[in-house]
C-alpha cells in the first residue's frame, strides 16, 4: 500500500518539503489548492518536481469549478513531463477554493461531465465545441470572427505522447462516490479510518461499476485519512482535530449523514455542520473542533502510538485500499509525531 502526506501550495518552501518526503520514505505528497488560502498548486508541483526523483505528486485535490478542463489536464500533463511521469491528478467537488468565491461545491451533472472531458482531454482525445460551457456572454463562438479557419473542437495538441496521468476522484456520499466510480482511475474515500465505512463506500464503488456495465473489480481504491503517531494520546488527538473536522465534515456536507455511523456519531457529525467557520478551516482551536470527543477522534482518525498506527493501517490495506493520503501534523515538520511516523510506521508498513 503506498502511503502519501499532504502538504501546503508553497512556492519556495515546498522544495525543503519535498526532499524530506522523500528521503524519509513516503510515496508521494500532493498539495491542497485552494487559491485564497495557499499559493498556486501547479507552481508547487513543479518546484517539488524539480527537487525530487522518486516520490509521487499531485494535488490534492483540484476541483472542477475554478479551472475548465483543458487548463486542468495541460496542467498535470506538465507536471507528468516535468516529473517523468510521477503525477497524478486528485479532484473533488471542491470546498474552501469555492467558498472563497462565495459558492458550494460543485453541482453534481457539473462535476460529472468535467470528469468525463478530463479523461477525455488525458487520453488525447477531443471534446466538442458544444460541450463546453463557457457563455455566449463571456466569450462569443470563435466563428463569429469570420477567420479562414478555427479549430473544429478542443484538443490538447502538445500532449501527444508520455504516460497517461491518473485521475483519483476524492468522495464521500453514494452519489459522488458513484460518478467516481464511473468515471475515475482511483477513487480515494473521505470516510474517516472506521472500518465499516470505508467497506460501505467499497461496495457502493462495486454496485455502481456493476449497474454502469464495468468491472467491479477493474479500479484502485483509496483514501484520506487523518493520521498523527505519538506516545501521548490526548497530544496524537490535539494534532489532528482541525484537519479532521474539514474531513469529517464532507460526511455531512448538505446536512444529510453520508455512510454508515452510531447515534453518537451522527450526533457529532451534525454538530460539525451546524459550527463550522470557513474563516477558521483546518484550525485545531476552531468552533468545529470544540464539538469533537475523544471517542470521535480514536475512531474516525488513526491517533496513537507507533503499533497502533501500524495496526489501523494495516486494517484499512486487508480492506482492499492500496493508497492511503496521510493528514495529520504540518507536512514537512522533522520532530514529534512526523519523526515517529517515519521512524517506525512507514518501515513496517514497507514489510507487510
Amino acid at each position: 500500500m503506498e502511503l502519501w502526506t499532504l502538504g501546503n501550495a508553497s512556492p519556495r518552501g515546498i522544495q525543503h518539503v519535498a526532499r524530506q518526503n522523500e528521503d524519509a520514505g513516503w510515496d508521494g505528497l500532493v498539495v491542497v489548492d485552494s487559491q485564497n488560502l495557499s499559493g498556486d498548486c501547479y507552481v508547487a508541483l513543479a518546484m517539488a518536481a524539480a527537487a525530487t526523483t522518486r516520490i509521487g505528486i499531485g494535488p490534492g485535490v483540484t476541483n472542477s469549478v475554478t479551472r475548465y478542463a483543458a487548463v486542468t489536464a495541460s496542467a498535470i500533463s506538465s507536471i507528468q513531463r516535468l516529473s517523468k511521469g510521477r503525477a497524478v491528478l486528485g479532484i473533488g467537488r471542491g470546498d474552501s477554493a469555492l467558498a472563497h468565491l462565495g459558492r458550494a461545491p460543485a453541482r453534481l451533472s457539473q462535476f460529472e461531465t468535467y470528469l468525463r472531458h478530463l479523461q477525455i482531454y488525458l487520453h488525447g482525445d477531443a471534446v466538442p465545441f458544444d460541450e463546453i460551457d463557457i457563455p455566449a456572454s463571456v466569450a462569443e463562438p470563435v466563428e463569429n470572427l469570420g477567420l479562414s479557419d478555427t479549430p473544429k473542437d478542443s484538443s490538447i495538441e502538445w500532449m501527444s505522447d508520455g504516460q497517461k496521468v491518473p485521475v483519483e476522484v476524492a468522495a464521500t456520499g453514494p452519489m459522488v462516490i458513484a460518478i467516481a466510480a464511473r468515471h475515475a482511475d482511483r477513487v480515494m474515500f473521505t470516510l474517516g479510518a472506521e472500518p465499516e465505512r470505508i467497506a460501505w463506500g467499497i461496495e457502493t464503488v462495486r454496485r455502481a461499476r456493476g449497474e454502469a456495465g464495468l468491472d467491479p473489480s477493474d479500479i484502485a481504491l483509496g483514501a484520506y485519512v487523518n493520521c498523527a503517531c505519538d506516545t501521548d494520546q490526548e497530544r496524537a488527538r490535539e494534532m489532528v482535530k482541525g484537519g479532521l473536522t474539514t474531513f469529517a465534515r464532507f460526511s455531512v456536507m448538505h446536512g444529510q449523514v453520508s455512510g454508515p455511523v452510531s447515534a453518537d456519531q451522527r450526533q457529532i457529525l451534525n454538530s460539525i455542520h451546524d459550527a463550522y467557520d470557513m474563516r477558521e478551516h483546518t484550525r485545531g482551536d476552531s468552533p468545529q473542533a470544540g464539538v469533537l470527543t475523544d471517542e470521535f477522534i480514536d475512531r474516525f482518525a488513526i491517533v496513537g502510538s507507533p503499533d497502533h498506527c501500524i495496526e489501523r493501517l494495516q486494517g484499512l490495506q486487508d480492506l482492499g485500499l492500496d493508497k492511503l493520503i496521510l493528514s495529520g501534523p504540518v507536512s514537512g515538520r522533522r520532530d514529534g509525531s512526523q519523526t515517529l511516523m517515519e521512524s517506525a510506521v512507514l518501515p513496517s508498513m514497507r514489510r507487510v
